[in-house]
Protein backbone atom coordinates (compact mmCIF):
# COMPACT_ATOMS: atom_id res chain seq x y z
CA UNK A 1 0.00 0.00 0.00
CA UNK A 2 1.07 3.63 -0.90
CA UNK A 3 2.14 5.78 2.35
CA UNK A 4 -0.32 8.23 3.53
CA UNK A 5 0.25 11.74 3.76
CA UNK A 6 -1.93 14.27 6.18
CA UNK A 7 -2.05 17.59 5.23
CA UNK A 8 -3.42 19.71 8.15
CA UNK A 9 -4.88 23.26 6.04
CA UNK A 10 -6.22 23.22 2.64
CA UNK A 11 -3.75 23.81 0.17
CA UNK A 12 -3.76 24.69 -3.75
CA UNK A 13 -3.93 21.26 -5.62
CA UNK A 14 -1.16 22.20 -8.25
CA UNK A 15 1.32 22.40 -4.95
CA UNK A 16 0.75 18.80 -3.71
CA UNK A 17 0.34 17.44 -6.92
CA UNK A 18 3.40 15.58 -6.77
CA UNK A 19 2.30 13.89 -3.92
CA UNK A 20 -0.79 12.74 -5.19
CA UNK A 21 0.92 10.95 -7.73
CA UNK A 22 2.98 8.73 -5.71
CA UNK A 23 0.78 8.48 -2.00
CA UNK A 24 -2.26 8.56 -0.72
CA UNK A 25 -3.13 11.77 0.13
CA UNK A 26 -5.80 13.47 2.32
CA UNK A 27 -6.31 16.99 3.34
CA UNK A 28 -8.25 19.22 5.97
CA UNK A 29 -11.02 20.84 3.84
CA UNK A 30 -10.27 24.49 5.18
CA UNK A 31 -8.09 26.89 4.58
CA UNK A 32 -9.32 29.20 7.81
CA UNK A 33 -10.26 26.80 10.58
CA UNK A 34 -7.21 24.63 11.88
CA UNK A 35 -8.24 20.81 12.09
CA UNK A 36 -9.07 19.88 15.22
CA UNK A 37 -7.22 17.68 17.45
CA UNK A 38 -9.18 14.93 17.94
CA UNK A 39 -9.20 14.67 13.72
CA UNK A 40 -5.47 15.24 13.45
CA UNK A 41 -4.47 13.17 16.72
CA UNK A 42 -6.51 10.46 14.44
CA UNK A 43 -4.95 11.33 10.90
CA UNK A 44 -1.64 11.11 12.45
CA UNK A 45 -2.10 7.17 14.12
CA UNK A 46 -2.34 6.50 10.34
CA UNK A 47 0.35 8.30 8.50
CA UNK A 48 3.72 8.18 6.96
CA UNK A 49 3.88 11.98 7.21
CA UNK A 50 2.15 14.77 8.36
CA UNK A 51 2.68 18.60 6.96
CA UNK A 52 1.81 20.67 9.28
CA UNK A 53 0.69 24.35 10.43
CA UNK A 54 2.30 26.51 13.75
CA UNK A 55 -1.03 26.10 14.89
CA UNK A 56 -0.81 22.27 15.34
CA UNK A 57 0.37 20.66 18.48
CA UNK A 58 2.94 17.97 17.79
CA UNK A 59 2.96 17.18 20.85
CA UNK A 60 4.44 13.53 22.24
CA UNK A 61 0.71 11.96 22.75
CA UNK A 62 1.07 12.35 18.47
CA UNK A 63 4.41 11.31 17.77
CA UNK A 64 3.57 7.91 20.17
CA UNK A 65 0.44 7.81 17.79
CA UNK A 66 1.81 7.90 14.55
CA UNK A 67 3.64 4.74 14.78
CA UNK A 68 4.67 5.07 11.23
CA UNK A 69 5.57 8.42 11.13
CA UNK A 70 8.47 9.26 9.00
CA UNK A 71 8.10 13.35 8.83
CA UNK A 72 6.87 15.81 10.30
CA UNK A 73 7.13 18.67 7.60
CA UNK A 74 6.48 21.89 9.64
CA UNK A 75 5.34 25.00 7.24
CA UNK A 76 6.90 27.59 9.04
CA UNK A 77 10.96 28.59 9.94
CA UNK A 78 9.70 28.00 13.95
CA UNK A 79 9.30 24.77 15.25
CA UNK A 80 8.11 25.42 18.95
CA UNK A 81 4.81 23.74 18.27
CA UNK A 82 7.00 20.19 17.76
CA UNK A 83 8.27 17.99 20.33
CA UNK A 84 11.78 17.73 18.36
CA UNK A 85 13.11 15.54 21.23
CA UNK A 86 10.67 12.92 21.00
CA UNK A 87 10.53 12.76 17.87
CA UNK A 88 13.92 12.50 17.42
CA UNK A 89 13.92 9.68 19.61
CA UNK A 90 11.48 7.52 17.91
CA UNK A 91 13.59 8.14 14.22
CA UNK A 92 10.97 10.60 13.10
CA UNK A 93 12.39 13.47 10.72
CA UNK A 94 11.41 17.23 11.55
CA UNK A 95 11.56 19.84 8.61
CA UNK A 96 11.24 23.69 8.15
CA UNK A 97 10.97 25.91 5.62
CA UNK A 98 14.32 28.64 5.86
CA UNK A 99 15.35 30.58 4.04
CA UNK A 100 12.62 30.68 1.65
CA UNK A 101 10.58 33.23 3.48
CA UNK A 102 13.63 36.00 4.85
CA UNK A 103 13.20 38.77 2.22
CA UNK A 104 9.25 39.02 2.94
CA UNK A 105 9.46 38.19 6.32
CA UNK A 106 12.12 41.12 6.80
CA UNK A 107 10.08 43.27 4.58
CA UNK A 108 6.96 43.16 6.56
CA UNK A 109 9.10 43.81 9.78
CA UNK A 110 10.51 46.97 8.21
CA UNK A 111 7.33 47.98 7.27
CA UNK A 112 5.75 47.46 10.89
CA UNK A 113 8.88 49.73 11.94
CA UNK A 114 7.68 52.86 9.18
CA UNK A 115 4.25 52.04 10.20
CA UNK A 116 4.68 52.27 14.09
CA UNK A 117 7.18 55.47 13.42
CA UNK A 118 5.22 57.54 10.93
CA UNK A 119 1.93 56.76 12.54
CA UNK A 120 0.57 55.14 8.89
CA UNK A 121 -2.35 53.09 9.95
CA UNK A 122 -3.90 55.67 12.49
CA UNK A 123 -3.39 58.30 9.56
CA UNK A 124 -5.22 55.95 6.92
CA UNK A 125 -8.07 55.56 9.60
CA UNK A 126 -7.94 59.47 10.41
CA UNK A 127 -8.34 59.87 6.78
CA UNK A 128 -11.26 57.53 6.24
CA UNK A 129 -13.36 58.29 8.82
CA UNK A 130 -13.72 61.90 7.84
CA UNK A 131 -11.10 63.35 10.37
CA UNK A 132 -9.21 65.48 7.80
CA UNK A 133 -10.53 69.08 7.91
CA UNK A 134 -7.55 70.91 7.63
CA UNK A 135 -3.76 70.73 7.50
CA UNK A 136 -1.58 72.09 10.34
CA UNK A 137 2.11 71.52 11.36
CA UNK A 138 2.08 68.83 13.86
CA UNK A 139 -0.89 66.94 12.11
CA UNK A 140 -0.43 63.31 12.85
CA UNK A 141 3.80 63.44 13.30
CA UNK A 142 5.78 60.21 13.88
CA UNK A 143 9.49 59.72 14.38
CA UNK A 144 11.71 59.77 11.20
CA UNK A 145 13.71 56.42 10.93
CA UNK A 146 16.43 56.93 8.68
CA UNK A 147 19.61 57.71 10.91
CA UNK A 148 18.43 56.47 13.84
CA UNK A 149 19.63 53.30 15.67
CA UNK A 150 18.16 49.76 15.55
CA UNK A 151 18.35 47.42 17.87
CA UNK A 152 17.95 43.67 16.62
CA UNK A 153 17.52 40.76 19.03
CA UNK A 154 17.83 37.45 17.22
CA UNK A 155 20.07 38.14 14.34
CA UNK A 156 19.64 34.98 12.27
CA UNK A 157 18.79 34.87 8.91
CA UNK A 158 15.34 37.17 9.19
CA UNK A 159 17.24 39.13 11.48
CA UNK A 160 20.58 40.31 9.04
CA UNK A 161 17.87 40.73 6.12
CA UNK A 162 16.19 42.78 8.45
CA UNK A 163 19.63 44.36 9.25
CA UNK A 164 20.12 45.09 5.32
CA UNK A 165 17.01 47.17 4.59
CA UNK A 166 18.06 49.20 7.85
CA UNK A 167 21.73 49.96 6.15
CA UNK A 168 19.54 51.70 3.37
CA UNK A 169 18.03 54.04 6.22
CA UNK A 170 21.51 55.30 6.93
CA UNK A 171 20.79 53.14 10.84
CA UNK A 172 23.16 52.44 13.38
CA UNK A 173 22.83 48.92 14.13
CA UNK A 174 22.93 47.07 17.69
CA UNK A 175 22.03 43.24 17.89
CA UNK A 176 22.09 40.75 20.81
CA UNK A 177 22.46 36.99 19.61
CA UNK A 178 23.58 33.52 21.05
CA UNK A 179 26.42 33.93 19.64
CA UNK A 180 28.27 36.78 17.61
CA UNK A 181 27.65 37.02 13.84
CA UNK A 182 30.90 38.10 11.97
CA UNK A 183 29.15 37.90 8.73
CA UNK A 184 26.59 40.83 9.86
CA UNK A 185 29.65 42.44 11.52
CA UNK A 186 31.65 42.84 8.77
CA UNK A 187 29.01 42.98 5.92
CA UNK A 188 26.40 45.71 7.68
CA UNK A 189 28.87 47.54 10.48
CA UNK A 190 26.60 45.70 13.15
CA UNK A 191 27.72 46.31 16.31
CA UNK A 192 27.44 43.15 19.14
CA UNK A 193 25.88 44.53 22.24
CA UNK A 194 24.33 43.08 25.77
CA UNK A 195 20.76 42.40 25.70
CA UNK A 196 20.45 46.02 28.22
CA UNK A 197 22.78 48.12 26.66
CA UNK A 198 20.61 47.32 23.53
CA UNK A 199 17.84 48.21 24.98
CA UNK A 200 18.97 51.86 26.31
CA UNK A 201 20.81 53.07 23.19
CA UNK A 202 18.16 51.57 20.30
CA UNK A 203 15.41 54.31 18.79
CA UNK A 204 13.78 50.40 17.26
CA UNK A 205 13.93 47.57 19.14
CA UNK A 206 13.66 44.91 16.46
CA UNK A 207 12.38 41.13 18.48
CA UNK A 208 13.38 38.41 15.91
CA UNK A 209 14.32 35.60 18.17
CA UNK A 210 12.72 32.22 18.40
CA UNK A 211 10.48 30.88 21.22
CA UNK A 212 12.32 29.30 23.68
CA UNK A 213 12.24 28.98 27.66
CA UNK A 214 15.10 31.40 27.72
CA UNK A 215 13.26 33.75 25.72
CA UNK A 216 9.87 33.40 26.88
CA UNK A 217 8.84 36.57 28.76
CA UNK A 218 12.19 38.62 27.83
CA UNK A 219 10.62 41.50 27.03
CA UNK A 220 9.14 42.15 30.16
CA UNK A 221 8.18 45.55 31.91
CA UNK A 222 11.52 45.56 33.66
CA UNK A 223 13.05 45.80 30.07
CA UNK A 224 10.87 48.01 28.42
CA UNK A 225 11.30 50.27 31.17
CA UNK A 226 15.16 50.01 30.19
CA UNK A 227 13.99 51.66 26.55
CA UNK A 228 13.74 55.46 25.40
CA UNK A 229 10.63 57.23 26.07
CA UNK A 230 10.43 57.67 21.99
CA UNK A 231 11.10 53.70 21.44
CA UNK A 232 9.47 51.99 19.12
CA UNK A 233 9.04 48.18 19.85
CA UNK A 234 8.17 45.36 17.42
CA UNK A 235 7.54 41.86 17.22
CA UNK A 236 7.96 39.98 14.40
CA UNK A 237 9.07 36.23 15.96
CA UNK A 238 6.58 34.50 18.55
CA UNK A 239 3.89 36.26 20.78
CA UNK A 240 5.14 34.62 23.89
CA UNK A 241 8.19 36.22 23.65
CA UNK A 242 6.44 39.81 24.84
CA UNK A 243 4.31 39.87 28.45
CA UNK A 244 1.84 41.60 26.69
CA UNK A 245 0.32 43.08 29.84
CA UNK A 246 3.32 43.80 30.38
CA UNK A 247 3.84 46.02 26.60
CA UNK A 248 0.31 47.51 27.60
CA UNK A 249 1.45 49.16 30.68
CA UNK A 250 4.40 50.35 29.18
CA UNK A 251 2.57 51.99 26.38
CA UNK A 252 -0.13 53.18 28.18
CA UNK A 253 2.55 54.76 30.95
CA UNK A 254 4.62 56.51 28.13
CA UNK A 255 7.68 54.49 28.90
CA UNK A 256 8.04 53.70 25.27
CA UNK A 257 6.21 55.27 22.41
CA UNK A 258 5.00 52.49 20.16
CA UNK A 259 4.47 49.45 19.02
CA UNK A 260 4.52 46.94 15.68
CA UNK A 261 3.08 43.52 16.39
CA UNK A 262 2.45 40.54 13.98
CA UNK A 263 2.57 37.97 16.45
CA UNK A 264 0.44 37.96 19.75
CA UNK A 265 0.70 35.00 22.87
CA UNK A 266 -2.57 33.42 21.69
CA UNK A 267 -3.64 33.64 18.07
CA UNK A 268 -5.90 34.92 16.80
CA UNK A 269 -6.79 37.46 19.10
CA UNK A 270 -10.28 39.08 19.28
CA UNK A 271 -11.17 42.48 18.90
CA UNK A 272 -11.45 42.89 22.55
CA UNK A 273 -7.42 42.66 23.43
CA UNK A 274 -5.91 44.80 24.89
CA UNK A 275 -3.54 46.45 23.32
CA UNK A 276 -5.81 46.80 20.43
CA UNK A 277 -7.23 49.82 22.31
CA UNK A 278 -4.15 52.05 21.98
CA UNK A 279 -3.68 54.15 18.90
CA UNK A 280 0.31 53.49 19.18
CA UNK A 281 -0.34 50.24 18.76
CA UNK A 282 0.13 48.41 14.69
CA UNK A 283 -1.20 44.74 14.76
CA UNK A 284 -1.19 42.72 12.00
CA UNK A 285 -2.83 38.91 11.95
CA UNK A 286 0.41 36.83 11.89
CA UNK A 287 1.73 38.02 7.69
CA UNK A 288 5.22 37.77 8.29
CA UNK A 289 5.73 35.05 5.06
CA UNK A 290 2.56 36.16 3.94
CA UNK A 291 3.08 36.99 0.03
CA UNK A 292 1.66 34.84 -2.42
CA UNK A 293 5.16 33.69 -3.69
CA UNK A 294 6.81 32.98 -0.72
CA UNK A 295 3.61 31.23 1.21
CA UNK A 296 3.86 28.93 -1.95
CA UNK A 297 7.73 28.67 -1.52
CA UNK A 298 6.81 27.15 1.87
CA UNK A 299 4.65 24.61 0.47
CA UNK A 300 6.99 23.32 -2.40
CA UNK A 301 9.76 23.16 0.17
CA UNK A 302 7.13 21.18 2.17
CA UNK A 303 6.04 18.96 -0.29
CA UNK A 304 9.62 18.03 -1.68
CA UNK A 305 10.98 17.40 2.02
CA UNK A 306 7.86 15.01 2.68
CA UNK A 307 8.65 13.41 -1.03
CA UNK A 308 12.84 13.19 -0.28
CA UNK A 309 11.89 11.28 3.22
CA UNK A 310 9.31 9.01 1.86
CA UNK A 311 12.07 7.76 -1.06
CA UNK A 312 14.29 7.27 1.67
CA UNK A 313 16.44 9.89 1.00
CA UNK A 314 18.04 13.02 3.08
CA UNK A 315 15.31 15.87 3.50
CA UNK A 316 16.51 19.52 1.99
CA UNK A 317 15.73 21.48 5.44
CA UNK A 318 16.30 18.91 8.60
CA UNK A 319 15.42 20.60 11.70
CA UNK A 320 19.09 19.80 13.58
Amino acid sequence: MKPYVFISRKLPEDVIAILKEKYRVEMWDREDVPVPYGVFLQEARKADALLTMLSEPVNEEVLKAGGKLKIIANMAVGYDNVDVETAKSLGITVTNTPEVLNDSTADLTFALVLAAARRMVEAAEFVKKGNWKSWSPLLLAGQDVHHKTIGIVGMGNIGKTVAKRAVGFDMEILYHNRSRKPDAEQELGAQYVSFDELLERSDFVVCLTPLTEETRNLFNRNAFQKMKDMAVFVNASRGPVVNEHDLYEALKAGEIAAAGLDVFAEEPIGEDHPLLELRNVVAMPHIGSASIETRYAMMQLCVENIDLVLSEKKPKTPVK
